[in-house]
């Protein structure tokens, strides 16, 4: 090697142990430590998100009347075939809950199938004769200061009106009353506002499509809101409604509903009043002269026992112009003659058995009119059974 190369070598030698010498100063001493991997830096939290809840119920019955009309029992939705074996409803609930504490999401959807079902779908959807999607909406969630949050509902939703439920597991009594079949609606769809302001205060506003219903042809809206009041044990629910109900007919169904609850110890009382009227049009029995109607119901429930509890129900429903009942659930045709019709029904609910429900029940219906195939009057005995899970 030549002189000038040997000294090259040397000088670039020196440089480069120049440069180690303080990268060595920064490592850790060698040892076994120093063959491991290094620790990657720790993930930001994930977020938590809630389970998946899922949950729903069964039900069959049996109905028995004294005056079917062939195997319809005139004027009843569950119980509605005569000395029959029924496969009411299987239903299914997937639900994500919303964080109220913060800005969070949720969802929530109902499967029902079963002979109930005929009679709860909307307009505009098809799952069959026995099947229908009873809810489906996705809830966002905005916190507010008091930690409860302001809620908004997409989707299709069940009605604000009314004590009972599409659920018949969750009522007093077995069988629905007149009230819900005849002077409410079942379900919704559109977009709801809901808080709670207070413990003593809670506000829902909603602008859906019409009465069960999930499209609408012509544009128009429905609009119905709730003010729900609480002090101890008594509760108030107020709800109005207003909007065009009939599809291409511009004609404007509006009303007012008032449902209070007192608590007694193992025992609960309702009163539910309701109002409603629709502007004339073609499809009124008469239609030169507005609709109108209302209705009165009580209940009272109460617990005899861990295992075993009581339900009574008094219903009175005035049809002022044969409306809301006209050629519907058995009754015939009306053409504008006064409607009433009021019931009384009793429920025994028997909860030995865990998870399930067995809820025999007597129910007399009375009208002023010979609706009952030929006579004013029906009794009828029913049994249904139910197990949630």
């Amino acid at each position: 090697m030549s002189p000038l190369n040997r000294t090259l070598r040397l000088l670039s030698l020196a440089g480069l142990g120049a440069l180690a010498t303080p990268l060595a100063a920064t490592q850790a001493p060698a040892g076994p430590d120093s063959l491991k991997p290094a620790a990657a830096a720790p993930a930001a939290a994930e977020e938590e998100i809630p389970a998946i809840k899922i949950s729903g119920y069964a039900g069959a019955s049996y109905t028995y009347s004294t005056q079917p009309d062939g195997r319809m029992i005139v004027g009843r939705l569950y119980d509605r075939f005569h000395d029959s074996f029924v496969l009411n409803v299987f239903k299914l609930t997937v639900e994500r809950p919303y964080d109220a504490t913060k800005l969070s999401a949720g969802f929530r959807g109902d499967l029902l199938f079963g002979q109930n079902a005929e009679y709860l779908k909307s307009s505009g959807f098809n799952l069959g004769l026995d099947g229908d999607v009873e809810q489906l909406y996705v809830v966002l969630n905005i916190p507010t200061s008091n930690g409860n949050g302001i809620q908004f509902k997409f989707g299709k939703m069940v009605t604000l009106l009314g004590l009972e439920v599409i659920e018949e597991v969750a009522n007093p009594n077995w069988s629905v009353g007149n009230q819900f079949n005849f002077v409410e609606n079942l379900t919704s769809t559109g977009i709801e506002m809901g808080v709670r302001l207070s413990p003593a205060l809670d506000i829902q506003l909603r602008v859906d499509n019409g009465w069960d219903r999930l499209v609408v042809p012509d544009g128009h809206k429905s609009f119905m809101g709730r003010i729900g009041l609480t002090g101890g044990s008594t509760t108030l629910g107020l709800i109005g409604y207003a909007g065009n109900q009939q599809p291409d007919i511009s004609a404007v169904r509006y009303g007012a509903q008032a449902l209070l609850n007192q608590k007694f110890g193992k025992a609960s009382v309702w009163v539910q009043a309701d109002y409603g009227k629709e502007k004339e049009n073609v499809n009124l029995p008469d239609p030169t002269q507005d609709a109108a109607w209302w209705a009165l119901g009580f209940w009272l429930a109460a617990d005899m026992s861990p295992s075993a509890g009581i339900a009574l129900r008094a219903d009175y429903l005035n049809d002022t112009n044969g409306f809301r009942t006209s050629a519907f659930l058995g009754f015939p045709a009306s053409a504008g003659e006064v409607h009433k019709l009021w019931s009384l029904t009793g429920t025994l609910n028997i909860k030995s058995f865990a998870g399930a429900l067995v809820r025999p029940e007597l129910r007399f219906d009375h009208s002023n009119l010979e609706v009952f195939n030929g006579e004013t009057s029906q009794f009828t005995f029913a049994l249904g059974v139910n197990f949630s899970y």
